[in-house]
């Protein structure tokens, strides 16, 4: 990846989204040549020169200084996530003193925790996002039609990117799909400024950008985001709708795997939903289903 250009495309799209009102800066008004703020507003802003901060947009500047880095994502009013995106862009050679494990399986601890975790969806994921292993049910909530021992082979492992944007069923499973996307590119971008030198990643994002117009469009809007939590809505082909919270949890190793975990609201229709799910595919799941009247 072109680290040097991503930080400019960066810096040009936060710049993009404020106008000088925005920032208290006066307008006069009159058509402006380019969108939000200029670079002279934003070095103003920042409290740095215009030929400073031009050399960093265009790439030519390697040693940008804490200070100048904060200033900027001051000015900018960048969130925590895009602060350290920034910051991976501008330092790319911290970036790349971080481990290159690939790991081929998930951790053995990992295995564990997926099959204790009992009437909860739940994934292992690498930092690639692809899938490392699966409990039944996680299976069964993301990708029944795949094969359950696909995780296994890493000639076709499944891939979440990949499966978002160019697998027709999982297209189907996100009726909000357009929050699904945008969520899925901005973690991937985050995923691309801690690790630049991962050629595996890159080429995900290549495939992904030519096989995918909608992919290649949002990741030009340069979304940032780490997505560790929050809730999806799903339209499950066996049970219907379901809104679900997830947490992904890292593992402490630096392996870059983490276990992304679903979990319903207690006695909400989705609860019942998933349990039904669960009773699909787990034979002893079905003494979990509360009585009916």
């Amino acid at each position: 990846m072109d680290t040097p250009a991503e930080l400019g495309h960066f810096l040009k799209t936060r710049r993009a989204r404020l106008q000088p009102e925005d920032v208290g800066l006066l307008s006069y008004g009159g058509r402006r040549r380019v969108p939000g703020l200029r670079r002279e507003e934003l070095a103003q802003l920042a409290g740095v020169s215009v030929a400073y901060y031009t050399r960093l947009e265009q790439g030519q500047s390697h040693n940008a200084s804490d200070g100048v880095l904060e200033a900027l994502a001051r000015a900018l009013r960048l969130t925590p996530d895009e602060r350290a995106h920034l910051r991976d862009l501008a330092r790319p050679a911290k970036a790349r003193r971080r481990p290159a494990v690939r790991p081929d399986k998930a951790r053995s601890g990992v295995l564990q925790l997926l099959a204790a975790l009992d009437g909860v969806p739940a994934v292992a994921l690498d930092r690639r996002f692809e899938v490392l292993a699966w409990n039944p049910l996680g299976h069964a909530l993301l990708a029944g039609h795949l094969d359950h021992a696909s995780p296994g082979r890493p000639l076709d492992r499944p891939n979440t990117q990949r499966l978002l944007f160019l697998d027709p069923h999982t297209r189907e499973l996100y009726p909000d799909r357009e929050t699904e996307t945008r969520r899925a590119v901005a973690a991937l971008r985050m995923a691309a400024g801690q690790h630049p030198d991962d050629r595996q990643l890159a080429a995900l994002i290549g495939e992904l950008s030519m096989k995918s117009p909608e992919f290649s469009s949002l990741w030009a809007r340069h979304g940032v985001s780490n997505c560790t939590f929050g809730a999806k809505r799903f339209h499950h082909p066996l049970v219907g709708a379901m809104e679900l919270d997830f947490e992904l949890m890292q593992t402490p190793d630096g392996s870059g795997q983490g276990l992304l975990m679903y979990s319903a609201r207690p006695g909400s229709p989705s609860e019942a939903a998933l349990r039904l799910l669960a009773a699909q595919h787990l034979p002893e799941a079905r003494v979990l289903e509360p009585e009916r009247p």
